[in-house]
């Protein structure tokens, strides 16, 4: 590993307005695994406009970051293509547009998903955490998003 310092990354958990979320493939996460679009922070380049730029760049789509949601590290992931350090910082955003166009040299397939049929055993482990932290935690209102019934 050739790396110096800890890469800034961030990552978009995307919803559109049927309430579903973007899930994305790339061949940088081993196990044919879902995560969220999002990428690295160029320098001088602030979180927000670079989650805008890349989801612009991986799917085509036109978001609106509503607000920083979590900060994770990954450290040498087995998961993960190759090892290196990243600090996650995680944005829950709105879709403008449906309308998609991968490229092909980060993504290889997506997918919209009811919060309720995401199987996590399908996601990396840092998306995994992101989608169980946004079933139980509380949107810019106060206001829970999503409450997951429970049996009674």
């Amino acid at each position: 590993m050739n790396q110096i310092y800890p890469e800034p990354t961030v990552g978009a958990l995307i919803l559109n307005t049927q309430n579903k979320i973007l899930l994305v493939k790339s061949h940088k996460w081993i196990n044919n695994r879902y995560s969220v679009p999002g990428g690295h922070v160029e320098i001088g380049e602030s979180l927000s406009t670079a989650i805008i730029r890349e989801v612009k760049e991986e799917t085509g789509l036109e978001i609106l970051p509503k607000r920083l949601f979590m900060i994770q590290e990954c450290i040498k992931s087995d998961e993960f293509y190759k090892p290196k350090h990243f600090i996650f910082f995680d944005f829950i955003c709105l879709s403008k547009n449906d309308n998609i166009t991968l490229d092909k040299n980060e993504l290889q397939e997506y997918i919209w998903a009811n919060i309720e049929d995401i199987n996590e055993d399908q996601l990396e482990p840092f998306t995994r955490n992101l989608i169980d932290k946004f079933r139980n935690d509380q949107d810019l209102a106060g206001t829970k998003i999503y409450m997951i019934p429970t049996e009674n």
